[in-house]
């Protein structure tokens, strides 16, 4: 076996395919801190500038596409928060978890993975992602785990 730590109970997901219901991209809308969000990407990269150029998190948050919302969040020409590192998975999980919360579908798919290990398939991603040889952090899967566990807890 390639890869003996993992058996049949992980699920990869990707997190940037608009078809993922998972995922950042999924044309999930939801409301959060008194704005509408088109999707969760739109709200993470919003939320990078929120602090330090409201005008353009505004502008990422009205962004056409999650694809056009990434490109806008990742520029090198505008300053982003000082503590974005220290909350970017804060504001990762709570965009997730009001997604999951605003559609009851969605949160009853990810319940009934159960206890199933939930890996993001990126293999360039050794953050969000599990990496190339699947030992990366893997936050967005442990975002959604964590956001599987609340929403348990919260149906007991």
């Amino acid at each position: 076996m390639l890869f003996p730590d993992l058996d049949e109970d992980t699920i990869f997901i990707h997190r940037a395919d608009d078809k993922e219901q998972f995922g950042v991209f999924s044309p999930h809308s939801f409301d959060l801190e008194g704005k509408s969000w088109p999707t969760v990407e739109h709200y993470y990269q919003a939320m990078k500038f929120s602090e330090t150029n409201p005008e353009y998190a505004e502008k990422i948050r009205l962004a056409s596409s999650p694809k056009q919302a990434r490109k806008l969040g990742r520029t090198r020409f505008r300053k982003i928060r000082k503590d974005w590192s220290k909350v970017k998975r804060v504001m990762m999980t709570r965009a997730v978890y009001t997604k999951f919360k605003s559609y009851p579908e969605i949160a009853s798919a990810i319940l009934d993975t159960g206890s199933a290990k939930i890996m993001e398939a990126s293999q360039y991603d050794y953050y969000w992602g599990c990496g190339r040889d699947r030992r990366a952090e893997n936050t967005f899967g442990k975002v959604l785990m964590d956001v599987r566990k609340k929403l348990s807890e919260e149906s007991a």
